[in-house]
């Protein structure tokens, strides 16, 4: 089985650590375009995805082979395409169980027996802005800054004191630097537009535009 991996040398070690299996040979693409000129491939994975025209029209080539797009904000109702939506930011790989959307169809039963094939544990969740752990995660950042910025407590301390009481691998600003402020700041602005409780806090914004 051979899989065509585009991502950023963090994430792909990320990815490769799950990847394991007998007979799995994955190959290494530098660009969007290797992907189309990969030649027989049973499984995609760009995880360095961005909601471009041009990109979308590449992968939608791939179909009905199983593409992964790590794609935490947009959802497929607004990608219009039946790829599979995967939550790759730093760190989220890591986890014993991968959060995905799928629509039903031919990439969807494809996908399912890739899984299988390989032993991936995954968890199907609602086709949303943020999945279920990324909008959790997000939220708590966000109030941690709102609570550093109104000077209750340091980022030191909220990190040692979340870490300590909830048993988070990360304090919150921990985890905001691992994940990337800028990849908080578009899910909040995703999340804001449907529900006021996600209101970016201005220290946060700020930190993310530097």
């Amino acid at each position: 089985m051979r899989v065509a991996v585009l991502a950023g040398d963090g994430i792909r070690e990320e990815l490769l650590a799950k990847l394991t299996g007998t007979g799995l040979q994955w190959i290494r693409m530098a660009t969007i375009n290797d992907l189309s000129q990969s030649g027989e491939i049973d499984a995609y994975f760009d995880l360095d995805f961005e909601m471009k025209a041009e990109r979308l029209e590449i992968l939608s080539r791939l179909l009905p082979r199983p593409v992964f797009i790590n794609d935490v904000v947009h959802t497929l109702q607004e990608i219009e395409q039946p790829f599979i939506r995967i939550n790759a930011w730093p760190t989220f790989l890591q986890r014993e169980i991968c959060e995905l959307v799928m629509q039903t169809g031919a990439s969807a039963d494809k996908a399912r027996n890739f899984l299988e094939s390989i032993c991936w544990q995954y968890q199907i969740v609602p086709d949303m802005p943020g999945m279920i752990s990324a909008r959790i995660i997000a939220m708590i950042i966000n109030e941690a800054y709102y609570t550093a910025e109104e000077h209750v407590s340091t980022k030191e301390d909220i990190d040692i004191a979340m870490k300590l009481g909830t048993n988070y691998p990360y304090g919150p600003f921990e985890w905001s630097q691992k994940i990337g402020l800028k990849n908080i700041l578009q899910l909040l602005g995703a999340l804001r537009k449907t529900n006021e409780r996600y209101t970016i806090s201005e220290m946060l914004e700020k930190e993310a535009q530097r």
